[in-house]
C-alpha cells in the first residue's frame, strides 16, 4: 500500500507570527474574517450574521430599483415643470444627486455580496464606497448657504479617505537585482 508522500505543513514566518489580529489579504486589500471555532453556539450565530446579511442584500435590491424609480420621477417632474423641457442648473444636480445615491446603493450591494461570497470585509471598496458618497456631497453642495469650518471638515474628510485609498492600493516596485548594487 503506497501512500501519498507527507507534505510539510506552511508555517508562518516569524514576521507574520504576531500578526494574527489582522489577518489581510495583501493581494487584494480585503480584511478576512477569523476562522470560526468549532463551538455550537459560535456556528449558530455566525449562521444567523449570513442570514442577516443575505436579507440586507435583498433589501439593498429594493432600495436600489427605489432608487432608480426616484431617479425617472426626478427627471419626469423637473422636465414637464414650466418652462417646458427645459432643465435649470438646480435641475441638472439633483437629478446628478439622484443619479449618484443610486450609484452609492450599487456599491453597497457589491459590498455586502463581496461578503455573502468571500467571507471578506472589502476595505478597498468600503474606501471608495465613502470616497463616492462625499463626492457626491461636494457636488450637491451649494456654496451660499455653507460657512468655511464645514468646507474645511469636508476637505479634510476628502483628503483623508484619498489618502488611505492611497495607501490601500499602493504596490511597491520590486527592486531589481541589477540596480541594488
Amino acid at each position: 500500500m503506497d501512500k501519498p508522500p507527507i507534505r510539510p505543513s506552511v508555517t508562518p514566518s516569524a514576521s507574520s507570527k504576531g500578526s494574527t489580529r489582522n489577518m489581510r489579504d495583501l493581494e487584494s486589500h480585503d480584511e478576512k474574517l477569523p476562522v470560526v471555532p468549532e463551538d455550537g453556539l459560535l456556528k449558530i450565530l455566525h449562521f444567523v450574521i449570513h442570514f442577516a446579511v443575505r436579507i440586507l442584500a435583498i433589501l439593498m435590491t429594493f432600495v436600489i430599483l427605489w432608487g432608480v424609480i426616484d431617479v425617472i420621477n426626478v427627471i419626469y417632474h423637473r422636465a414637464i415643470a414650466q418652462p417646458f423641457l427645459l432643465l435649470r442648473v438646480a435641475d441638472i444636480l439633483a437629478v446628478f444627486g439622484s443619479i449618484m445615491t443610486v450609484l452609492i446603493a450599487v456599491e453597497i450591494f457589491i459590498n455586502i455580496t463581496l461578503y455573502i461570497k468571500r467571507d471578506v470585509l472589502p476595505i478597498k471598496m468600503v474606501i471608495a464606497t465613502a470616497l463616492m458618497a462625499i463626492s457626491r456631497k461636494v457636488i450637491m453642495l451649494d456654496l451660499k448657504d455653507v460657512e468655511p469650518p464645514y468646507i474645511i471638515a469636508i476637505s479634510t474628510v476628502i483628503v483623508a479617505l484619498g489618502l488611505t485609498y492611497w495607501l490601500i492600493s499602493y504596490k511597491p516596485v520590486p527592486i531589481k537585482q541589477s540596480e541594488e548594487r
